[in-house]
């Protein structure tokens, strides 16, 4: 009898889509697939005229190399002293992001598990934090870093690049916290875990996607921050992958296919970032969706 419903359950009027959902199905198919190429050409533009000659780029500006020039590559990592500078780009980063991470950790969880009296005002000085102009302090930061004698330095981006980050950072993480049951908590305390126990080896793996899409977001920021570079960093062997983007381009013209190879080479970490954490982004991004 169950072999029997099995087999003709398939057949039942309920189980059947209907033409006019499996067309409105199709066509949200056509529109996303639509979509992720127009999201997906200018990195197949980016990457194709990478090796294309100037003379190339200009006539076959959308269309595949001739002939393949290999040799931008290897002189744009050698012109634009490619190798040092994203190593200094790994270092700002890297740190910048652990810090991030670290200190919007701690924070979120006090804001997303308890209440206190100045919940209410830290949330307010959080969010003012937010709509800063974040180049509107360029000066300022200038004469600060330069009175404590820290430009010309990593610190000089990376505590701007930290600072800045906090907010939204914190913002998020205490939300995704903020859906956690407090019964988790609860019964890690009553087991005789203590809030470091807590927080650590409780909140922050269960924050995880939170985490994830806080972490690809500012290294994707510091990453490709230009503007605190220029200012802050003087010395040639500080220089980020960003400011070793600019030798291709003078006031008397640019050098187009060099260029593209350079820029092709410095969007592969960004890329490979991404692969990694995108699971757990996406986790992030539909949490609580499901939720009756």
């Amino acid at each position: 009898m169950k072999q029997l419903s099995a087999a003709t359950a398939p057949s039942l009027p309920g189980r059947r889509r209907s033409p006019a959902k499996a067309l409105a199905g199709s066509i949200r198919n056509v529109v996303l697939a639509v979509y992720s190429l127009l999201t997906l050409y200018p990195l197949y533009w980016l990457f194709v005229s990478a090796f294309k000659t100037n003379q190339e780029f200009f006539q076959h500006p959308y269309s595949l190399p001739l002939k393949p020039v290999l040799a931008n590559i290897t002189r744009a990592w050698e012109l634009g002293h490619m190798g040092r500078a994203m190593v200094n780009s790994a270092i700002v980063s890297v740190i910048a992001l652990a810090l991030t991470l670290l200190l919007a950790a701690l924070p979120a969880f006090v804001l997303s598990r308890y209440n206190f009296r100045l919940k209410g005002p830290i949330l307010a000085f959080l969010l003012l934090g937010m709509l800063i102009p974040i180049h509107s302090t360029l000066v300022p930061l200038f004469i600060m870093l330069n009175r404590i004698g820290m430009l010309d330095t990593y610190g000089a981006l990376i505590l701007p690049y930290t600072a800045f980050e906090l907010s939204i950072s914190i913002f998020i993480i205490s939300a995704y916290m903020s859906s956690i049951p407090k019964e988790i908590e609860e019964a890690a305390l009553i087991d005789g875990m203590g809030y470091w126990g807590v927080l650590f080896r409780l909140m922050l793996p269960l924050a995880a996607p939170a985490l994830a899409t806080v972490a690809i977001l500012a290294f994707l920021r510091y990453w490709n921050e230009f503007a605190f570079a220029l200012v802050f960093i003087n010395s040639q062997a500080l220089k980020t992958l960003p400011l070793s983007l600019t030798i291709f381009s003078d006031g008397f013209g640019t050098d187009y296919g060099l260029t593209m190879a350079a820029m092709a080479v410095a969007v592969v970490p960004t890329i490979v970032v991404y692969l990694i954490f995108q699971e757990q982004i996406m986790k992030g991004m539909v949490a609580g969706a499901v939720k009756g």
